[in-house]
């Protein structure tokens, strides 16, 4: 099962933020949303061929198919989680 992601340049914060302007991704990463507070983080695109990275955008599909409600990948973990996984994957 794959996960296909569109070509994203820009991503917007969501009305929970407190600005609606539309926010530059710099080329080769991604912006995701993370959390009950739907936290935004940019990451490299190179996670995304990690395989603890996968597990995180198979849980995405599962629960978000691909209407995801921020606009951008929403990733169903907790920040904690989000960034411990992370961590690991920038040391790569």
């Amino acid at each position: 099962m794959g996960f296909r992601l569109p070509n994203i340049r820009r991503a917007s914060f969501g009305a929970n933020q407190t600005s609606s302007k539309a926010v530059e991704v710099p080329k080769g990463y991604l912006a995701v949303y993370v959390g009950d507070k739907m936290k935004r983080f940019v990451i490299p695109i190179s996670f995304l061929s990690h395989p603890s990275f996968q597990d995180l955008l198979n849980q995405a599909e599962e629960e978000f198919g691909y209407d995801h409600p921020m606009g951008g990948l929403t990733i169903p973990c907790s920040e904690d989680i989000f960034q411990n996984i992370t961590s690991h994957l920038h040391g790569l």
